[in-house]
C-alpha cells in the first residue's frame, strides 16, 4: 500500500509538470520526451546497478508497457479532443481498477475481500465526484461516441497492463529469481510503451490530426519535460511496479486513481488554481478510502 501511495504522489507531480511541459514543448514532443528521459534514466540504473534484461519477467513487462503505456496512453491521447480532459481522465481512472480486478480474478485467480472491494469503490466514488462534469464545469468539447469507446480502451489498457505486470512477477518467482526491483521492472515496461509510441507518432505525422498535435512553440523548452519524465515514468512507474509486485492490481489502481486529486493542491500552490468545493469533498472521500484500504484485510 505504501508503494501505491508513493505512486499516486509522484504521478500527481507528473500531472502538474505535464500541464507545464505541453505549452513549453508541444504535446507530441512533451509526451515522447518524458518517455525518452525516463528510459535513459532507468536504463542507466538497470545496466549498472540492476540486472539489465536478465529476468524471466522481461518479455511480460515489455508487453505490459505496450498495452498500458502504449495502447492505453494512445487511446487516452485520442479521447482528449472527443471528451475533454476531465471526462477522459475520469473514465480512465475509474474504469481501470474494476477492469483489472475482474481480469486478474479470471486469469490469475486473485480474489479480493468484500471489504476491499467496498472501500476501493469508495475511493473511486470520491474521484468520480471530484471530476464528473457538471453545469459549472461542463465538457469544453462536443462529446463524441468514439471518445467514450476510446476512454474504455484507455482504461482497459491501464488495467490489463497492470495484470500483465503481475503475471510477469509470478513467472519470475516460478523461475526461482529474486524479486525484480521496481526500477529495473519499470525500465522493461517503459521500453514497451516507448517503442509503440514512437511507431504511432511516426504514422500520424502525415495527416492533419497528427500535425495538430506535433505543433509546438518555435523555440521549445524542455525543463518541464525532463521534470515530468523523472517524476512520472521514472520514479512514479518504479513505485507502481513495486506496488504491483506485492499487491493485487484491484487494490493498487484505486489508490493510483487518486493522483489527479493530489495534483489539485499542487496546482493551487504552483499555479494559483483554487480547488472547487466538489474537488475538496471528493478528495476527502478518496483519502478516507485510501486510509481504510490500508487497514482492511
Amino acid at each position: 500500500m505504501f508503494a501505491a501511495i508513493l505512486t499516486s504522489t509522484f504521478f500527481s507531480f507528473s500531472i502538474v509538470f505535464a500541464h507545464r511541459s505541453i505549452p513549453a514543448a508541444g504535446q507530441m514532443r512533451a509526451n515522447l520526451g518524458r518517455l525518452i528521459v525516463a528510459a535513459i534514466a532507468l536504463g542507466l540504473y538497470a545496466h549498472t546497478i540492476g540486472t539489465g534484461f536478465h529476468s524471466a519477467s522481461t518479455d511480460w513487462l515489455f508487453i505490459s508497457g505496450v498495452v498500458g503505456m502504449g495502447l492505453g496512453d494512445i487511446a487516452l491521447f485520442m479521447a482528449l479532443p472527443r471528451l475533454g480532459s476531465r471526462l477522459s481522465l475520469l473514465m480512465t481512472q475509474c474504469l481501470a481498477a474494476p477492469i483489472a480486478a475482474v481480469c486478474e480474478w479470471l486469469w490469475l485467480g486473485t480474489q479480493l475481500t468484500v471489504g476491499q472491494i467496498g472501500i476501493s469503490a469508495l475511493i473511486l466514488t470520491g474521484v468520480a465526484f471530484a471530476f464528473m462534469p457538471n453545469r459549472a464545469n461542463p465538457p469544453r468539447v462536443k462529446l463524441q461516441l468514439s471518445g467514450f469507446v476510446l476512454g474504455v480502451l484507455s482504461a482497459a489498457g491501464q488495467g490489463i497492463g497492470a495484470i500483465i505486470t503481475r503475471k510477469g512477477n509470478m513467472v519470475a518467482i516460478a523461475a526461482g529469481e529474486a524479486q525484480l526491483d521496481g526500477i529495473n521492472a519499470a525500465y522493461h515496461r517503459i521500453l514497451g510503451g516507448l517503442v509503440l509510441t514512437i511507431i504511432w507518432f511516426t504514422l500520424i505525422q502525415g495527416n492533419k490530426w497528427g500535425k495538430q498535435f506535433s505543433s509546438g512553440p518555435p523555440n521549445p523548452k524542455y525543463g518541464w519535460v525532463i521534470a515530468n519524465g523523472l517524476a512520472g515514468p521514472f520514479i512514479g512507474v518504479s513505485c507502481y511496479q513495486w506496488a504491483l509486485s506485492t499487491t493485487p492490481s484491484g487494490l493498487v489502481l484505486p489508490i493510483v486513481a487518486t493522483s489527479p486529486l493530489l495534483a489539485i493542491p499542487l496546482a493551487w500552490w504552483l499555479e494559483g488554481e483554487r480547488p472547487t468545493k466538489r474537488s475538496v469533498v471528493g478528495g476527502l472521500i478518496a483519502v478516507a478510502g485510501v486510509i481504510g484500504l490500508t487497514l482492511v484485510r
